[in-house]
């Protein structure tokens, strides 16, 4: 983990370790002042975390489209928060941070248009360079999260991208953060659990 927080580094982002989920959202909490707007992107492992209750409980105007009626409209004000949470589909070993996207809302709130971005992975979605990110996607993140979705992609049935036409694909936007963006700040959280997909 030393290796992956010192490339991190390297590359411009903040980067910090955490032997479990609890000191993780203890930092989050911590780092987002009472009175800051919050943005989250779909993320398994911050739903799992709670992180969401415990900043609209104190107050946080929190913006979420897992957790809204109004979908779209949670969507559009999670893109111009002062923080946006989220996490990564892979982190390499060499700092970088890869995803894939169905609507482009997670990455695109990675990249621009917040103070600070907090991305919080588990160690499970470590992986060793850019192709064995994108195997991890397209074995484990995207079939699994296809599936979840109740859709009806090639990878639901076979556990592993076919790089289909289906009109439920969810793996439309491609994206390796090689080093921080201009103007924005992202933290990456290591957790020491295996968390999300």
């Amino acid at each position: 983990m030393d290796k992956v927080i010192k490339a991190l580094e390297k590359n411009g982002f903040k980067a910090s370790f955490f032997n479990n989920q609890q000191d993780a959202k203890k930092m989050l909490l911590n780092e987002i002042s009472k009175d800051e707007s919050v943005g989250i992107g779909g993320s398994i492992t911050i739903l799992d975390m709670g992180v969401y209750e415990d900043l609209v409980e104190r107050g946080n105007p929190t913006y979420w489209h897992w957790k809204a009626e109004d979908k779209k409209a949670a969507l559009e004000k999670a893109t111009t928060t002062d923080i946006y949470i989220t996490s990564s589909n892979a982190v390499t070993e060499d700092g970088k941070l890869v995803n894939k996207d169905g609507t482009g809302n997670r990455v695109a709130s990675m990249i621009f248009g917040h103070k600070k971005v907090f991305v919080v992975v588990g160690k499970n979605k470590i992986s060793k360079d850019v192709d064995g990110a994108f195997e991890r996607i397209e074995t484990i993140a995207a079939p699994l999260n296809a599936k979840r979705l109740n859709l009806t992609t090639p990878c639901v049935y076979t556990g592993v991208c076919s790089d289909c036409d289906s009109k439920d694909r969810i793996c439309k936007a491609e994206t390796i953060l090689s080093k921080n963006p201009n103007g924005t700040s992202i933290h990456v959280c290591i957790i020491d659990e295996d968390m999300g997909y």
